[in-house]
């Protein structure tokens, strides 16, 4: 059964630092593209960060600079390191595993394996 628990997510004040983590079982972890999405209220999840089996990242413009994601292929476990945070950034934050090597698009659809979330709050 394929399982992915987020953790350390809570509220900050903004220029503060978070760090996420996402355990991962039940599949071959080290062969997926892996990511983090988030969610606002009242808007469309979208792509924050992502990694693939390479180990090349991506991130979204309104992140870089201010995350990190990273993984440990031999504790199948993913990571957001997330610094210089905003009150735009809250959100609830969920990591997702897509099938392929590569990330691609890295849209929502193309994941197929979703955490629950973890909300991070960011106060002015």
């Amino acid at each position: 059964q394929v399982q992915l628990v987020e953790s350390g997510g809570g509220s900050v004040q903004a220029g503060g630092s978070l760090r996420l983590s996402c355990a991962a079982s039940g599949y071959a972890y080290s062969t997926y593209c892996m990511g983090w999405f988030r969610q606002a209220p009242g808007k469309e999840r979208e792509g924050v960060a992502f990694i693939d089996t390479t180990g090349r990242t991506r991130y979204a413009d309104s992140v870089k600079g201010r995350f990190a994601i990273s993984n440990n292929n031999a504790k199948n476990t993913l990571w957001l390191q997330m610094n210089s945070l905003k009150p735009e950034d809250t959100a609830m934050y969920y990591c997702a595993a897509n099938k392929q090597y590569y990330c691609g698009r890295s849209e929502p659809a193309d994941f197929a394996y979703w955490g629950q979330g973890t909300q991070v709050t960011v106060s002015s």
